[in-house]
């Protein structure tokens, strides 16, 4: 890592989870522009030597930022959390947090400013799997990307501001996309929901497939393009040693501002043309599987809202992402007295999520993401089965999803 340690490798709180050295830019010269001349960006093959590069810049590029401070943000400090290391993810994402200048144990509070630490606000992914372990349910299905940590949280400060040095293109090749299950296993696959739904088992699932591609070169550029797609609320890249996320995800899984909790659940999607959003608005099927989501966020919002508060401020808009349609709805309600991170993020999860900067907490589903570690890219798609879902519609639905993530990636 470029520039001077300020900060050892310690161990943080009872989880055995390291915080890697801070990196000071005033002090590391022509590392805050690493990220455009350094070994990061001229890394032309794959394997160990592109993925060790992930993380040699002080600069970073951080889903979800505003945009005033895009251009100018360096890594203060961080951790990673695996399954393995035991111990809750919420509540080691609150206290680290805390104890970086960021306490969110309160979100009814109003916001103090950060100006005194230096601190400009956080990143944090947590994985479904993590999800899925704080509602005590199964973990599901073994990673397939397993570089990926289940949790990381990247505390992020101002720096001086990135200049794009110009020169040659990288070299880039993505190779074929090898499918986790042909199209005749996903229409198998959303026929058994549909059986399990008529047992009573269940009453919606989320079925998602995965894919992976081979690649040489660097594949920052690549994932960076994720983030400037159309709709993408959340656009942006989160690195560490051996792994990256891009993420042009429209989705807002829970926001937190002033006191409000807000969350923004999307179901229903066409084609973007004009056709295709008379179909999505005329569609009783979409509407009523919409509104079942729609009441499902009412019920996550009321175990950490203040009673009587939640409401629906819109309901069943269309919105564009990229190439698709999509029906979003508006759900908000007051936080409750003490509500904090750790709470709110057990509360909301299983949901794979990217949060922001101070003042408020914005986490978003990573839907429409792709990660990359030494060897390969990877992508995910899918969508949610009711019982009135047709198993032809959802597999072509999924590959909507899934077209333009690819063709970003590939460079077209």
């Amino acid at each position: 890592m470029h520039g001077k340690s300020t900060e050892r490798m310690r161990k943080v709180g009872p989880y055995g989870v390291e915080t890697l050295p801070y990196v000071d830019a005033a002090d590391s010269g022509p590392a805050a522009s690493a990220a455009d001349s350094g070994p990061a960006a001229s890394a032309a093959d794959s394997g160990p030597a592109a993925s060790a590069a992930y993380r040699s810049a002080a600069s970073i590029e951080v889903p979800a930022a505003p945009a005033a401070c895009r251009d100018a943000l360096t890594e203060r400090a961080r951790l990673h959390w695996s399954r393995g290391d035991g111990g809750d993810p919420a509540a080691l994402a609150e206290e680290f947090l805390a104890a970086h200048g960021l306490p969110l144990h309160d979100l009814t509070r109003p916001a103090t400013g950060q100006h005194g630490t230096g601190v400009c606000g956080a990143a944090l992914y947590l994985s479904a799997a993590a999800g899925a372990l704080l509602a005590g349910a199964p973990t599901g299905a073994p990673e397939p990307a397993p570089a990926l940590p289940d949790l990381a949280v990247v505390v992020y400060q101002h720096g001086p501001t990135r200049v794009t040095r110009p020169g040659p293109p990288s070299s880039w090749r993505l190779g074929e996309w090898a499918e986790s299950w042909t199209p005749g296993q996903h229409a198998a696959a959303v026929d058994a929901v549909r059986a399990a739904i008529g047992r009573g088992d269940v009453y919606q699932s989320n079925l998602v497939g995965h894919a992976a591609a081979p690649y040489a070169g660097d594949p920052l550029p690549a994932l960076s393009r994720l983030g400037a797609l159309p709709g993408a609320r959340y656009g942006g890249v989160l690195t560490g040693d051996g792994w990256a996320i891009g993420c042009a995800s429209p989705e807002t899984l829970v926001e937190v501002t002033d006191g409000q909790v807000i969350t923004r659940p999307i179901k229903g999607t066409r084609p973007a043309t004009a056709t295709g959003r008379a179909e999505l608005l005329a569609s009783a099927k979409e509407r009523a599987e919409h509104i079942m989501i729609v009441d499902l966020a009412r019920n996550d919002l009321a175990r950490i809202a203040r009673t009587g508060t939640v409401t629906v401020d819109e309901l069943f808009a269309v919105r564009r992402w990229c190439d698709l349609w999509q029906a979003e709805s508006t759900v908000r309600a007051a936080a409750a007295d003490g509500l904090g991170l750790a709470d709110l993020l057990r509360a909301t999860c299983p949901g794979a999520s990217v949060t922001g900067a101070p003042g408020h907490v914005d986490l978003g589903l990573t839907i429409r993401t792709a990660a990359a570690d030494g060897q390969r890219l990877h992508t995910w798609a899918g969508g949610g089965i009711t019982w009135d879902s047709d198993a032809r519609a959802e597999v072509a639905e999924a590959a909507a999803k899934t077209t333009p993530i690819r063709a970003t990636l590939a460079g077209r």
